[in-house]
């Protein structure tokens, strides 16, 4: 009887490390942690993992760079010994503390960390060449990487949509982006500041010119990616702007559908209007004219448009004119007929029976009668100067 033939077993391959732009042992310590806890860690994209040891490829945690605010050198408290091992890392809604074994790693760490948050390699660090051509390395494969994946802050909704999120959720950010109006491939900016206690919403176009994004400034921008249009205002208003990212709570409550959809539709009145010629950070001029968004069908009102949409609703501040004549308190009183003439009647006769206009237009009795025999008179005499005339 034949044997069974078994099929050759094959060795399973090992699990490749995932590629780090920097990686090596960092001790961690959150704002909930008692004490240090070491890690060997790797920095790829903007998400710091932390992994039990280097031989591990699947991480037990992560650290988000998306909401970075600034790094420190700050000591331990009553600890002066070994200052420059630690830093700290310090994100929109926590403060996570670092200690490495050396002065040269701390550098390394947050040159890194720099360079793909800011997407500049930082030369005020003490780092060799060799650091930074490193850095330098890592920065290239970074735009590269951006090139390819949609920002966090970029939301599919309207515009009234993106003005209620950055009002509802202040704490998250105050720059979205969304779908352009024109269906053209281009984007929206939608950014809300608050300037001397005033909440102020402005919306900027950027145009899709082949595979890149032109801002519509003074002088064109050409951006790369949408990260780089979003880099770009963040660094032109000096880092007022912060790109709008949800929390998961918030993502929780929200959902994936309802960030699809949208909420509902804010009332436009809550919305401060801003003048087409302001820039990023100046407050509007109230002297010049300014625009008051209606909807986003088609998606206009842009501070930086330069062509109005025939459907655009222009709301000009009107301008000083003459005031216009007062109302009077009384109706106007009937315009007054002409006299009747009173030919043939003697001139002490006419001045004593005064035609007034209440009397034209309605004659009383009284004054019928006077005119009837008037009239008699006349008729009488005339009929004497006739035949006194024949004779």
């Amino acid at each position: 009887m034949a044997s069974t033939l078994s099929l050759p077993s094959i060795p399973k391959p090992k699990c490749a490390l995932p590629s780090h732009y920097y990686e090596n042992f960092l001790e961690k310590k959150g704002p909930y942690d008692q004490d240090y806890k070491k890690f060997w860690a790797g920095l790829q994209g903007l998400t710091l993992y932390f992994y039990n040891s280097n031989r591990d490829s699947q991480y037990m945690e992560k650290l988000d760079l998306g909401t970075f605010v600034k790094l420190t050198d700050e000591a331990p408290r009553g600890k002066s010994h070994e200052p420059g091992t630690h830093f700290n890392l310090v994100l929109r809604s926590q403060e996570i503390k670092f200690k490495v074994d050396s002065l040269e790693s701390r550098e390394m760490w947050k040159g890194f960390i720099l360079t793909v948050v800011e997407l500049r390699v930082p030369f005020n660090l003490t780092l060799l060449p060799g650091h930074l051509y490193m850095m330098a390395e890592a920065l290239a494969k970074e735009e590269v990487r951006r090139s390819l994946v949609i920002p966090s802050c970029f939301l599919k909704v309207s515009r009234l949509e993106a003005q209620l999120l950055l009002e509802r959720y202040p704490e998250c950010g105050n720059l979205l982006l969304r779908p352009g109006g024109d269906h053209t491939g281009g984007v929206s900016v939608t950014t809300r500041q608050t300037l001397n206690g005033t909440p102020v919403v402005r919306h900027y176009k950027v145009k899709r010119e082949g595979s890149t994004y032109v801002i519509d400034v003074e002088e064109p921008f050409s951006c790369a990616s949408l990260d780089a249009v979003v880099n770009y205002f963040v660094s032109h208003a000096k880092k007022t702007l912060v790109p709008f990212l949800l929390d998961e709570d918030y993502e929780k409550v929200l959902g994936p559908a309802s960030l699809a959809c949208g909420p509902k539709q804010p009332s436009p009145t809550s919305i401060t209007p801003v003048s087409s010629q302001d820039k990023l950070t100046p407050l509007p001029n109230s002297d010049e004219n300014y625009v008051t968004p209606i909807g986003d069908a088609p998606d206009a009102d842009y501070v930086n448009g330069d062509v109005l949409a025939a459907s655009r609703l222009v709301v000009l501040k009107p301008k000083k004119c003459s005031p216009a004549p007062k109302v009077q308190a009384k109706p106007p009183k009937p315009p007054t007929p002409p006299k009747p003439e009173a030919r043939g009647l003697p001139g002490g006769l006419t001045r004593k029976l005064p035609v007034r206009s209440a009397q034209a237009f309605f004659p009383t009795a009284g004054l019928a009668d006077v005119t009837a025999e008037l009239e008699k008179k006349l008729q009488k005499r005339r009929a004497l100067e006739q035949s006194a005339g024949l004779a």
